[in-house]
Parts: C-alpha cells; sequence; structure tokens
C-alpha cells in the first residue's frame, strides 16, 4: 500500500484528489491545510508521498519540500509538486530543494495515479515532454554554483546511464536503449546515486545541469 498525504490550503482541492487518488494500492493517510502541519505530518506519519501544492499560507510548498527532503528520518518520504503552469519557475526551484517531480493540477486521473506509483518506487516525474522543456529552459539560465560534479568514480556503464537519466527517460526506455533488463537499470540508477550522495534522480537531473556537467540540449561538458 502506498501511503499519500495531501498538502495543499484549498479543502475542495484536497478532497478531490482524495477521491482521485483513493484506491487498492493507494490510501490517503492524512491532509494539511499548509506547509507547517504538512511537515509535521510528515515527520509523524512518514507517508511514501507527499503531494504538494506550492503557494500554501504560513509555511509554502517550496519550504515545506526542503524540509521534508532535509530530514534524514524522511528518506523515504517522496513530494510530488502540484501546479497549475507547466513552466512556472517555482517547479524548478522545488526540484531544487528536494522534490521528486511535479504534476499539473488538472491532471488526469490515471496520470496522477500512475505519478504516484512512479515516484514511490524511485522514479522521477521528468519523463514527460512538459518536464523536459522546463528542466533545459531553467538549466539553461541558472548560474553554476560550486564546483562541477565530480563523477570519476562512475563506471563506463553508469556514465551511460546517467546521461539517458538527465535525458528524462525511464528506467524502461534506458533498458530499451542500452539493451538490459529494467531491473539491471534501476540498479545501475541505485549505484549512481549512491556514489554521488544524491538523493533522488530529480536531483541527479538538477546537479548534473547545475554542475556543467550536461548542457541544456542533452550535450556534457565533461565524462
Amino acid at each position: 500500500m502506498i501511503r499519500v498525504l495531501l498538502a495543499d490550503d484549498q479543502p475542495m482541492v484536497r478532497k478531490g484528489l482524495r477521491a482521485m487518488v483513493d484506491g487498492d494500492d493507494i490510501s490517503v493517510i492524512a491532509e494539511a491545510g499548509d506547509g507547517h502541519q504538512a511537515v509535521s505530518l510528515a515527520a509523524e506519519l512518514r507517508p511514501d508521498v507527499v503531494l504538494m501544492d506550492i503557494r500554501m499560507p504560513e509555511v509554502d510548498g517550496l519550504e515545506a519540500t526542503r524540509r521534508i527532503a532535509g530530514d534524514e528520518r524522511l528518506a523515504g518520504t517522496k513530494v510530488i509538486i502540484l501546479t497549475t503552469f507547466d513552466l512556472d519557475e517555482y517547479v524548478y526551484r522545488a526540484l531544487r530543494v528536494g522534490a521528486s517531480g511535479f504534476l499539473l493540477k488538472d491532471v488526469e486521473p490515471t496520470e496522477l495515479i500512475y505519478g504516484i506509483r512512479a515516484v514511490a518506487k524511485g522514479e522521477a516525474l521528468l519523463a514527460p515532454s512538459v518536464t523536459r522543456r522546463l528542466i533545459t529552459e531553467f538549466a539553461s539560465r541558472t548560474v553554476r554554483e560550486g564546483p562541477p560534479m565530480s563523477t570519476g568514480m562512475l563506471t563506463e556503464r553508469e556514465h551511460e546511464v546517467l546521461l539517458l537519466v538527465t535525458s528524462g527517460m525511464s528506467n524502461d526506455e534506458i533498458a530499451t536503449r542500452l539493451v538490459i533488463s529494467p531491473a539491471t537499470a534501476k540498479t545501475h540508477i541505485s549505484r549512481i546515486l549512491t556514489k554521488l550522495g544524491v538523493r533522488d534522480r530529480a536531483q541527479l537531473i538538477v546537479m548534473a545541469y547545475e554542475s556543467g556537467l550536461v548542457q541544456p540540449g542533452g550535450g556534457t561538458a565533461q565524462l
């Protein structure tokens, strides 16, 4: 069972989300009306996934995401940002502070359920074309901070997988491209995350762009 926490300041939105996602393998375990409550409930209940609105009173969704992602006790909790704009700059900022992806608020129920399941099993919601466009657009105007990402400890195959991850490919797509099994692709990604000390795929992509390892458009600066 995937345990979900809903965080939105509008009761009707929460009601609608609950109606869409409560089902056989997904259970809404709590609702939060602001970011502060979301952080408190996440720490208490340790949900698998938090559906987080960005604009909320008191503590907003960005700060709440940062606090959840920064809490070692909540390493297993993933945050999906909900937004009304597919190119909202807040979304990119949310990825930087620890969100595992984003969905539009008018998403179809099937897509929302798919997204929750994907994030719960370690995927990132970065495969759709709109998300690739967002990452490319904002990465292209991000000032690099700190030294380039060090990838010297990665194997040649892991380098290949890393580049495919940064293009937004899913495990299945990577497996098809490299002619390996999805399970092997997942293993490679897990090892990459561990070696680079990165929380999840979304953070890996953001760090790769910000460090200059990957250039907007798919080019690589260094390997």
